[in-house]
């Protein structure tokens, strides 16, 4: 199976697919759940300062033997280190955790407190060489406002996505400045109706494929980049095995009409504010 990339506004190409790791226990469990990815071929981890797990993955790329350059890491700063002169020490807390010297990808993780400042910060990463890339992480508000004042822009906005809520709208807003769209509940967050709907059954028969693995190929096609979350060997290796078809025009025009506006997710400016009372320990 050959893995597929995308081409950053930066010029780097991020692995497409990969693995992450929401809720999934630090220690032991990230560690093995990633090792487990790195054997399928897995090469792209997206974690977070919020997910508590970086000193796992950083340990499981340590134990793999990988070349740290093969590896994209995608981590993100949460709300409480936002700030400019405040980000960049927690930047440094963050490659401490990680065990590297470098992140492939940092996000600003929720559009609260001084994000604009955190971005000054993530902008002197880059500069420093500490950070690669970077991007945004559930920002609806404001966009332009903060397009306006970031001198890099974005290379990644990471969102909701799924044939329920496709983002195109979104996607379109972003093309200008080359920024490419990752999802999280890639799958509709497991929700069975979506699984099991008529076209995705039909197109799962047709390739001899499950629905999940139409929708994970559905966002290869859509050119999303997708880490669907799962700590089980099978489900990990059956994620990951949709790199031997493609889905024809035909076939993502038939996707495209399950676009009902659906989110498994929902939240406001107001309710987001509750990210800044929270500080995820060092």
């Amino acid at each position: 199976m050959t893995q597929t990339y995308l081409t950053l506004n930066n010029g780097l190409k991020m692995p497409q697919f990969g693995l992450g790791v929401f809720l999934v226990p630090d220690g032991k469990a990230t560690i093995d759940a990633c090792l487990e990815a790195f054997k399928l071929g897995y090469r792209h981890i997206d974690t977070a300062h919020a997910y508590q797990n970086e000193r796992g993955v950083g340990e499981a790329l340590k134990q793999s033997g990988l070349k740290r350059e093969d590896v994209w890491i995608t981590t993100k700063v949460w709300p409480t280190e936002y700030g400019e002169g405040k980000t960049l020490p927690a930047i440094d807390k963050m490659l401490k955790r990680l065990q590297t010297d470098y992140i492939d990808l940092l996000l600003l993780h929720q559009q609260v407190g001084d994000y604009n400042g955190a971005w000054k910060d993530m902008e002197k990463a880059v500069a420093q060489g500490k950070v690669k890339s970077i991007g945004i992480s559930n920002f609806k508000e404001n966009l332009e406002d903060f397009l306006a004042h970031a001198t890099i822009k974005p290379a990644a906005i990471q969102v909701e996505c799924h044939p329920y809520f496709p983002q195109t709208e979104l996607k379109k807003r972003m093309a200008e400045f080359g920024t490419v769209l990752e999802s999280w509940y890639p799958l509709g967050h497991g929700d069975a109706h979506l699984l099991n709907e008529p076209v995705l059954v039909e197109l799962a028969r047709k390739y001899a494929k499950t629905p999940a693995q139409i929708i994970l190929r559905w966002h290869i096609e859509e050119k999303n980049s997708v880490f669907p979350k799962t700590t089980n060997p099978q489900h990990m290796k059956e994620n990951f095995d949709i790199f031997d078809f493609s889905l024809s025009a035909e076939d993502m025009t038939k996707i495209a009409t399950l676009n009902s506006g659906k989110r498994y997710f929902t939240d406001n400016l107001e309710q987001q504010q509750r990210f800044t009372k929270w500080k995820p320990a060092d």
